[in-house]
């Protein structure tokens, strides 16, 4: 049973490589008759024997001309794949449970292509129109079911303009990817003071925290809004936030070895303490296996932290 989707896989992998790009052409697009296309036909047949049976040439004239109209219908359900480029688009990392949110970019280089449907099956198709000459977003969704890179594989197009009887596919592989991070449990923390361990290794004395005032410094994406100065924005002076530090070794250590239980528990106990301890704008570090992260503050040491804690273990698995 499962020899079939492999010999699939290969072949398709052969003729529709993968790529954050892709162009449809007539190597990439298959055509088939669906269920009503399939019972036209059986109609078209019933109506030619009786046709012939009967020696009707009006039954001969309706026969043909319905015949005719099958076949223009295969060139027009092809062509509105034909010529359709699609590209991938950006990804926002979901914590485990959420749903992930993968973004796909479709181009029209000419003509208008109507009623384009695409995603994967076991979560529906979504159905657009791309405009002449335009660009059309979709964003695509899928259940996450555990943490780490999703990579959800070959993505399906398909259209069954005009009549609904043909569909014209394709299984594209766009290497869309959305990185999981750990579900959040609360949790208490054990006591870990890393100050000893950062004045053995001789850290510098102060870093950003929230302790001593400093004085101003320009405003960057991921500064807090509570931080803003508004009196030296209303004198025209651009926006400026007030700048703290804070003694290193006075931050919680966020440690993976001196917690508890199963690894994903631990996993998921950090990651709440990393999105709680930035929602604090409070100065943190994280210590995983031999690696030691901050200590720092901010939106990118956020992410860094939590995309430490979404591929732990997994990297070294998929390399093997």
């Amino acid at each position: 049973m499962r020899l079939l989707p492999r010999v699939r896989d290969r072949w398709l992998l052969k003729r529709i490589p993968p790529g954050p790009s892709m162009r449809l052409d007539q190597r990439r697009i298959f055509i088939m008759p669906t269920p009503v296309g399939m019972t036209f036909l059986l109609a078209l047949l019933l109506m030619l024997i009786a046709a012939i049976n009967y020696q009707n040439s009006l039954a001969y004239a309706l026969t043909f001309l319905l015949g005719s109209v099958y076949m223009v219908a295969i060139l027009h359900t092809w062509r509105n794949l034909a010529g359709l480029t699609l590209q991938a688009g950006g990804s926002q990392a979901v914590f485990l449970d959420e749903q992930a949110r993968l973004q796909v970019r479709l181009e029209s280089r000419g003509r208008l292509y109507q009623a384009v449907a695409l995603g994967w099956p076991s979560s529906g198709l979504q159905t657009v129109d791309v405009p002449a000459g335009g660009t059309c977003e979709i964003e695509l969704s899928l259940p996450t079911e555990r943490r780490g890179w999703l990579r959800p594989g070959r993505l399906r197009v398909e259209s069954r303009f005009p009549l609904g009887i043909l569909v014209a596919w394709s299984w594209v592989d766009l290497q869309l990817a959305a990185l999981v991070y750990p579900r959040p449990i609360a949790g208490t923390l054990p006591e870990t003071d890393g100050s000893a361990e950062q004045e053995r290794e001789g850290t510098r004395a102060s870093g950003a925290g929230i302790d001593d005032y400093q004085g101003l410094k320009p405003w960057q994406p991921g500064d807090s809004r509570r931080r803003l100065n508004w009196k030296a924005y209303s004198r025209g002076q651009g926006l400026l936030v007030k700048d703290f530090t804070a003694l290193l070794g006075q931050e919680p250590l966020l440690d993976l070895e001196a917690l508890d239980g199963d690894i994903e528990a631990r996993l998921s106990l950090l990651c709440h303490w990393v999105v709680e301890l930035s929602a604090r704008q409070q100065p943190f570090a994280l210590r995983v296996d031999e690696s030691v992260i901050g200590p720092d503050i901010g939106v990118d040491h956020r992410n860094r932290c939590l995309r430490e804690l979404a591929v732990f273990g997994l990297e070294r698995e998929g390399s093997r």
